[in-house]
Protein backbone atom coordinates (compact mmCIF):
# COMPACT_ATOMS: atom_id res chain seq x y z
CA UNK A 1 0.00 0.00 0.00
CA UNK A 2 1.51 3.73 -1.16
CA UNK A 3 1.67 5.60 1.74
CA UNK A 4 0.59 9.72 1.38
CA UNK A 5 2.55 12.69 3.00
CA UNK A 6 1.89 16.04 3.82
CA UNK A 7 4.44 18.49 4.56
CA UNK A 8 2.21 21.20 6.51
CA UNK A 9 -0.83 21.48 9.02
CA UNK A 10 -2.71 24.64 8.23
CA UNK A 11 -5.84 25.17 6.77
CA UNK A 12 -4.14 23.25 3.55
CA UNK A 13 -2.79 20.40 5.00
CA UNK A 14 -5.68 19.24 7.27
CA UNK A 15 -8.64 19.85 5.06
CA UNK A 16 -6.56 17.32 2.24
CA UNK A 17 -6.13 15.31 5.31
CA UNK A 18 -9.70 14.94 6.31
CA UNK A 19 -10.91 14.91 2.85
CA UNK A 20 -8.91 12.10 1.83
CA UNK A 21 -10.37 10.16 5.39
CA UNK A 22 -13.26 10.83 3.60
CA UNK A 23 -12.18 8.69 0.72
CA UNK A 24 -10.23 6.73 2.05
CA UNK A 25 -9.64 5.13 5.68
CA UNK A 26 -6.32 2.91 5.58
CA UNK A 27 -3.77 4.20 3.39
CA UNK A 28 -0.85 5.85 5.93
CA UNK A 29 -0.81 9.20 6.38
CA UNK A 30 1.90 11.28 7.97
CA UNK A 31 1.98 14.82 8.34
CA UNK A 32 5.04 17.46 9.40
CA UNK A 33 4.38 20.13 10.70
CA UNK A 34 7.06 22.16 11.91
CA UNK A 35 4.89 23.72 14.83
CA UNK A 36 2.81 22.34 17.26
CA UNK A 37 0.53 20.65 14.82
CA UNK A 38 -2.72 21.76 16.63
CA UNK A 39 -5.46 22.54 14.13
CA UNK A 40 -6.85 26.06 14.53
CA UNK A 41 -8.60 28.65 12.00
CA UNK A 42 -5.57 31.09 10.88
CA UNK A 43 -8.41 33.56 9.45
CA UNK A 44 -9.40 33.93 13.43
CA UNK A 45 -6.01 35.81 14.18
CA UNK A 46 -7.34 38.88 13.06
CA UNK A 47 -10.34 38.99 14.74
CA UNK A 48 -9.26 37.29 18.14
CA UNK A 49 -9.08 39.94 20.25
CA UNK A 50 -12.53 41.43 19.63
CA UNK A 51 -13.76 37.37 20.48
CA UNK A 52 -12.31 37.67 23.40
CA UNK A 53 -9.49 34.71 22.48
CA UNK A 54 -5.85 34.15 23.24
CA UNK A 55 -3.76 31.80 21.83
CA UNK A 56 -4.59 28.66 23.52
CA UNK A 57 -8.57 29.17 23.22
CA UNK A 58 -7.87 29.81 19.55
CA UNK A 59 -6.56 25.85 19.16
CA UNK A 60 -9.78 23.55 18.30
CA UNK A 61 -8.43 20.64 18.67
CA UNK A 62 -5.06 19.49 19.27
CA UNK A 63 -2.01 17.10 17.76
CA UNK A 64 -2.79 14.28 19.08
CA UNK A 65 -6.93 14.55 18.66
CA UNK A 66 -5.49 15.39 14.76
CA UNK A 67 -3.77 12.53 14.68
CA UNK A 68 -6.53 9.84 16.34
CA UNK A 69 -9.29 11.59 13.79
CA UNK A 70 -7.15 11.26 10.90
CA UNK A 71 -5.28 7.66 11.62
CA UNK A 72 -2.56 9.33 10.85
CA UNK A 73 1.24 9.83 12.35
CA UNK A 74 1.76 13.63 13.08
CA UNK A 75 5.30 14.63 13.38
CA UNK A 76 5.01 18.07 15.23
CA UNK A 77 8.31 20.35 15.83
CA UNK A 78 9.60 19.08 12.71
CA UNK A 79 11.79 20.68 9.79
CA UNK A 80 11.70 19.10 6.89
CA UNK A 81 15.46 20.66 5.15
CA UNK A 82 15.96 19.09 1.98
CA UNK A 83 14.10 17.27 -0.73
CA UNK A 84 15.47 14.58 -3.14
CA UNK A 85 12.48 13.96 -6.24
CA UNK A 86 14.55 11.43 -7.65
CA UNK A 87 14.87 8.98 -4.92
CA UNK A 88 11.47 10.16 -2.73
CA UNK A 89 13.13 11.24 0.36
CA UNK A 90 12.70 13.90 2.93
CA UNK A 91 15.62 15.22 5.29
CA UNK A 92 14.54 16.35 8.38
CA UNK A 93 16.45 18.69 10.78
CA UNK A 94 17.02 16.08 13.39
CA UNK A 95 19.16 14.61 10.45
CA UNK A 96 16.48 11.58 9.89
CA UNK A 97 16.24 10.76 6.28
CA UNK A 98 12.21 9.85 5.22
CA UNK A 99 10.78 8.00 2.32
CA UNK A 100 7.64 9.31 0.77
CA UNK A 101 5.22 7.80 -1.98
CA UNK A 102 3.34 10.92 -2.68
CA UNK A 103 4.37 14.14 -1.50
CA UNK A 104 1.67 16.94 -1.16
CA UNK A 105 3.56 20.50 -0.14
CA UNK A 106 1.00 22.33 1.63
CA UNK A 107 3.86 25.00 2.84
CA UNK A 108 1.70 28.30 3.26
CA UNK A 109 3.09 31.49 2.74
CA UNK A 110 5.59 33.72 4.84
CA UNK A 111 4.86 37.63 5.98
CA UNK A 112 7.04 39.48 3.34
CA UNK A 113 9.23 41.88 5.73
CA UNK A 114 10.91 45.45 4.55
CA UNK A 115 13.92 46.27 6.32
CA UNK A 116 13.54 50.21 8.09
CA UNK A 117 16.02 52.40 9.17
CA UNK A 118 16.96 53.15 12.88
CA UNK A 119 17.94 50.71 15.67
CA UNK A 120 14.26 49.33 15.93
CA UNK A 121 13.59 46.97 12.69
CA UNK A 122 13.91 43.59 15.01
CA UNK A 123 10.95 44.39 16.98
CA UNK A 124 8.50 44.68 14.48
CA UNK A 125 5.84 41.86 15.07
CA UNK A 126 3.98 39.75 12.16
CA UNK A 127 1.14 37.45 12.86
CA UNK A 128 1.37 34.76 10.63
CA UNK A 129 0.76 31.39 13.13
CA UNK A 130 -0.19 30.64 16.36
CA UNK A 131 2.95 31.11 17.70
CA UNK A 132 3.23 34.61 16.57
CA UNK A 133 0.04 36.05 17.80
CA UNK A 134 0.96 34.18 21.14
CA UNK A 135 3.91 36.33 20.65
CA UNK A 136 1.83 39.50 19.83
CA UNK A 137 -0.81 39.01 22.85
CA UNK A 138 2.12 38.88 24.92
CA UNK A 139 3.29 41.91 24.07
CA UNK A 140 -0.10 43.40 24.11
CA UNK A 141 -0.08 42.97 27.82
CA UNK A 142 2.81 44.94 28.41
CA UNK A 143 1.25 48.56 28.81
CA UNK A 144 0.21 48.88 25.46
CA UNK A 145 -1.82 51.67 24.33
CA UNK A 146 -1.11 52.59 21.07
CA UNK A 147 -0.25 50.45 17.92
CA UNK A 148 1.25 51.13 14.38
CA UNK A 149 0.53 48.59 11.87
CA UNK A 150 2.68 48.87 8.77
CA UNK A 151 0.50 48.03 5.80
CA UNK A 152 -3.46 48.94 4.44
CA UNK A 153 -4.13 45.85 2.51
CA UNK A 154 -6.75 42.55 3.73
CA UNK A 155 -4.91 41.81 7.33
CA UNK A 156 -3.91 45.27 7.77
CA UNK A 157 -7.38 46.78 7.80
CA UNK A 158 -8.81 43.41 9.62
CA UNK A 159 -5.84 43.95 12.55
CA UNK A 160 -7.05 47.91 12.59
CA UNK A 161 -10.60 46.76 13.23
CA UNK A 162 -9.68 44.25 15.76
CA UNK A 163 -7.62 46.23 18.04
CA UNK A 164 -9.71 49.32 17.42
CA UNK A 165 -12.73 46.84 19.52
CA UNK A 166 -10.30 46.73 22.28
CA UNK A 167 -10.04 50.63 22.44
CA UNK A 168 -5.95 50.30 21.48
CA UNK A 169 -5.24 53.84 19.50
CA UNK A 170 -4.24 52.51 15.78
CA UNK A 171 -2.42 53.63 12.85
CA UNK A 172 -2.65 52.60 9.36
CA UNK A 173 0.50 53.34 7.36
CA UNK A 174 0.08 52.39 3.77
CA UNK A 175 1.46 52.56 0.14
CA UNK A 176 -1.51 52.93 -1.27
CA UNK A 177 -4.13 56.46 -1.45
CA UNK A 178 -6.96 53.91 -0.27
CA UNK A 179 -6.84 50.75 1.99
CA UNK A 180 -7.31 47.76 0.26
CA UNK A 181 -6.15 49.71 -3.08
CA UNK A 182 -5.48 46.51 -5.12
CA UNK A 183 -8.59 44.74 -4.35
CA UNK A 184 -11.24 46.93 -4.39
CA UNK A 185 -11.90 50.11 -6.36
CA UNK A 186 -10.49 53.83 -4.85
CA UNK A 187 -14.44 54.74 -3.39
CA UNK A 188 -14.87 51.40 -1.95
CA UNK A 189 -11.58 52.12 0.03
CA UNK A 190 -12.65 55.92 0.47
CA UNK A 191 -15.82 54.74 2.31
CA UNK A 192 -13.48 51.98 3.97
CA UNK A 193 -11.29 54.80 5.23
CA UNK A 194 -13.63 57.37 6.26
CA UNK A 195 -15.75 54.17 8.72
CA UNK A 196 -12.49 52.77 10.34
CA UNK A 197 -11.33 57.00 10.48
CA UNK A 198 -14.38 57.93 12.54
CA UNK A 199 -13.47 54.56 14.57
CA UNK A 200 -10.38 55.88 15.60
CA UNK A 201 -7.79 55.00 13.34
CA UNK A 202 -5.48 57.48 11.92
CA UNK A 203 -4.23 56.97 8.30
CA UNK A 204 -1.13 57.70 6.92
CA UNK A 205 -1.08 56.67 2.93
CA UNK A 206 0.75 57.13 0.18
CA UNK A 207 3.75 56.65 2.30
CA UNK A 208 6.01 54.42 4.15
CA UNK A 209 8.87 54.30 7.42
CA UNK A 210 11.57 56.43 6.56
CA UNK A 211 13.04 55.07 10.29
CA UNK A 212 12.05 53.31 13.31
CA UNK A 213 13.72 53.79 16.21
CA UNK A 214 13.51 52.89 20.01
CA UNK A 215 12.33 56.00 22.18
CA UNK A 216 11.61 55.43 25.83
CA UNK A 217 9.08 52.90 26.31
CA UNK A 218 8.02 52.32 23.07
CA UNK A 219 8.80 53.71 19.48
CA UNK A 220 9.43 56.89 17.27
CA UNK A 221 8.09 56.40 13.61
CA UNK A 222 9.51 58.62 11.14
CA UNK A 223 7.52 58.48 7.63
CA UNK A 224 8.69 59.46 4.11
CA UNK A 225 6.31 62.18 4.05
CA UNK A 226 7.72 64.08 6.91
CA UNK A 227 4.81 63.06 9.47
CA UNK A 228 5.96 61.79 12.68
CA UNK A 229 4.66 59.22 15.55
CA UNK A 230 5.07 57.88 18.80
CA UNK A 231 3.43 54.36 19.33
CA UNK A 232 4.35 51.21 21.80
CA UNK A 233 4.09 48.26 19.24
CA UNK A 234 4.23 48.03 15.66
CA UNK A 235 2.87 44.90 13.28
CA UNK A 236 3.74 44.54 9.57
CA UNK A 237 1.29 43.49 7.18
CA UNK A 238 1.76 44.05 4.16
CA UNK A 239 1.42 41.18 2.46
CA UNK A 240 2.48 37.15 2.05
CA UNK A 241 4.67 35.32 0.24
CA UNK A 242 4.52 31.72 -0.59
CA UNK A 243 6.60 29.38 1.05
CA UNK A 244 8.62 28.08 -1.89
CA UNK A 245 12.59 27.97 -0.49
CA UNK A 246 12.16 23.57 -0.28
CA UNK A 247 10.74 22.83 -3.93
CA UNK A 248 13.21 25.88 -4.99
CA UNK A 249 16.00 23.77 -3.56
CA UNK A 250 14.53 20.37 -5.01
CA UNK A 251 14.44 22.04 -8.93
CA UNK A 252 10.71 22.07 -8.90
CA UNK A 253 9.52 24.79 -11.30
CA UNK A 254 8.63 28.16 -9.00
CA UNK A 255 7.20 30.99 -10.25
CA UNK A 256 5.21 32.99 -8.10
CA UNK A 257 4.00 29.98 -6.25
CA UNK A 258 4.86 25.97 -6.68
CA UNK A 259 3.83 25.80 -10.05
CA UNK A 260 1.27 23.20 -10.39
CA UNK A 261 -1.38 21.88 -13.23
CA UNK A 262 -5.05 21.90 -12.85
CA UNK A 263 -4.81 18.26 -10.84
CA UNK A 264 -2.08 20.42 -8.69
CA UNK A 265 0.72 18.29 -9.37
CA UNK A 266 4.07 19.90 -9.68
CA UNK A 267 6.80 19.49 -11.91
CA UNK A 268 8.12 16.41 -10.01
CA UNK A 269 6.54 13.20 -10.06
CA UNK A 270 4.28 12.15 -7.20
CA UNK A 271 4.77 15.42 -5.62
CA UNK A 272 1.70 18.04 -5.33
CA UNK A 273 1.08 21.31 -4.23
CA UNK A 274 -1.82 22.76 -2.55
CA UNK A 275 -2.73 26.23 -0.66
CA UNK A 276 -0.99 29.59 -0.25
CA UNK A 277 2.72 27.88 -1.29
CA UNK A 278 0.76 26.71 -4.91
CA UNK A 279 0.35 28.66 -7.53
CA UNK A 280 -2.41 27.10 -9.47
CA UNK A 281 -2.61 27.25 -13.42
CA UNK A 282 -1.00 31.02 -13.25
CA UNK A 283 -3.04 31.83 -9.94
CA UNK A 284 -2.26 32.20 -6.31
CA UNK A 285 -5.32 32.20 -4.78
CA UNK A 286 -4.51 32.87 -0.82
CA UNK A 287 -8.34 32.55 0.90
CA UNK A 288 -9.90 30.20 2.21
CA UNK A 289 -12.66 28.82 -0.76
CA UNK A 290 -9.87 27.65 -2.81
CA UNK A 291 -7.92 25.79 -0.48
CA UNK A 292 -11.43 23.74 0.54
CA UNK A 293 -11.67 23.22 -3.23
CA UNK A 294 -8.50 22.43 -4.09
CA UNK A 295 -8.00 19.85 -1.61
CA UNK A 296 -11.42 18.10 -2.65
CA UNK A 297 -10.02 17.62 -5.46
CA UNK A 298 -6.73 16.69 -4.89
CA UNK A 299 -8.08 14.01 -2.09
CA UNK A 300 -9.88 12.34 -5.15
CA UNK A 301 -7.34 12.39 -7.64
CA UNK A 302 -4.76 10.71 -4.78
CA UNK A 303 -7.35 8.17 -4.95
CA UNK A 304 -7.36 7.47 -7.92
CA UNK A 305 -10.06 9.64 -9.54
CA UNK A 306 -7.96 12.72 -11.36
CA UNK A 307 -9.69 15.16 -11.18
CA UNK A 308 -9.44 18.99 -11.98
CA UNK A 309 -9.62 21.81 -9.95
CA UNK A 310 -12.11 23.96 -10.84
CA UNK A 311 -13.42 26.88 -8.56
CA UNK A 312 -16.69 28.67 -8.39
CA UNK A 313 -17.23 31.89 -7.75
CA UNK A 314 -15.63 32.70 -3.96
CA UNK A 315 -16.07 36.02 -2.65
CA UNK A 316 -13.37 37.22 -0.90
CA UNK A 317 -15.06 38.77 2.88
CA UNK A 318 -12.93 41.03 4.51
CA UNK A 319 -13.27 41.09 8.28
CA UNK A 320 -13.77 44.76 8.83
CA UNK A 321 -16.92 44.73 11.41
CA UNK A 322 -16.81 48.31 11.22
CA UNK A 323 -17.59 48.59 7.45
CA UNK A 324 -17.82 45.41 5.94
CA UNK A 325 -16.25 44.47 2.42
CA UNK A 326 -17.04 41.83 -0.23
CA UNK A 327 -15.59 41.11 -3.10
CA UNK A 328 -16.27 38.25 -6.16
CA UNK A 329 -15.53 37.60 -9.45
CA UNK A 330 -13.15 39.12 -11.92
CA UNK A 331 -12.13 42.72 -10.49
CA UNK A 332 -9.08 43.53 -12.59
CA UNK A 333 -7.94 44.64 -15.50
CA UNK A 334 -7.97 47.14 -18.19
CA UNK A 335 -10.94 46.18 -19.88
CA UNK A 336 -13.07 46.06 -16.17
CA UNK A 337 -15.86 48.79 -16.76
CA UNK A 338 -17.26 49.83 -13.31
CA UNK A 339 -20.26 51.09 -12.36
CA UNK A 340 -19.91 52.78 -8.28
CA UNK A 341 -23.24 53.82 -6.91
CA UNK A 342 -22.54 55.70 -3.58
CA UNK A 343 -25.34 54.93 -0.80
CA UNK A 344 -26.37 56.29 2.53
CA UNK A 345 -25.33 52.49 3.98
CA UNK A 346 -22.35 52.07 1.78
CA UNK A 347 -21.05 51.06 -1.80
CA UNK A 348 -22.31 49.38 -4.22
CA UNK A 349 -19.68 48.59 -7.57
CA UNK A 350 -20.40 46.10 -10.30
CA UNK A 351 -17.94 45.36 -12.53
CA UNK A 352 -18.74 44.57 -16.44
CA UNK A 353 -16.73 43.71 -19.20
CA UNK A 354 -16.64 45.81 -22.55
CA UNK A 355 -19.40 43.43 -23.66
CA UNK A 356 -21.59 44.95 -20.89
CA UNK A 357 -21.91 41.78 -19.10
CA UNK A 358 -21.90 41.89 -15.65
CA UNK A 359 -18.49 39.77 -14.26
CA UNK A 360 -17.90 40.91 -10.27
CA UNK A 361 -18.37 43.18 -7.78
CA UNK A 362 -17.70 44.91 -4.50
CA UNK A 363 -20.00 45.71 -1.72
CA UNK A 364 -19.06 47.98 1.51
CA UNK A 365 -20.77 48.51 4.77
CA UNK A 366 -24.38 47.36 5.61
CA UNK A 367 -25.34 47.18 1.68
CA UNK A 368 -23.18 43.61 1.90
CA UNK A 369 -25.98 42.30 3.90
CA UNK A 370 -28.48 42.92 1.91
CA UNK A 371 -27.68 42.42 -1.43
CA UNK A 372 -24.62 39.98 -1.51
CA UNK A 373 -26.13 37.06 -2.31
CA UNK A 374 -28.44 37.84 -5.11
CA UNK A 375 -25.30 39.28 -6.44
CA UNK A 376 -23.76 35.88 -5.91
CA UNK A 377 -26.58 34.31 -7.58
CA UNK A 378 -26.15 36.61 -10.70
CA UNK A 379 -22.34 35.93 -11.17
CA UNK A 380 -23.02 32.54 -10.95
CA UNK A 381 -25.51 32.02 -14.19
Amino acid sequence: MQSITIIGSGLAGYTLARELRKLDKETLLTIISRDAGDFYSKPMLSTALAQGKDAKTLVMTTAEKMAEQLKAKIRPHTKVTALDTVKQKLTIDNGDVVSYDRLILALGADPIRIAFSGDANDDVLSVNDLDDYAHFRAKLSDNVKRVAIVGAGLIGCEFANDLLSQDYQVDVIGLGETPLDRLIPVEAGEALKTALADAGVHWHLGTTIEELNKDKSGYRVVLQNGESFDCDLVISAIGLRSHTELAKQAGLEINRGIVVDSLLQSSAKNIYALGDCAEVVGQVLPYVMPIMHGARALAKTLTGEPTDVVYPVMPVIVKSTLHPVVVAGMIYGNEIDWNIIKMDDGIKAIAFNIEEKMIGFCLTGEIVNKEKQALLKELQL
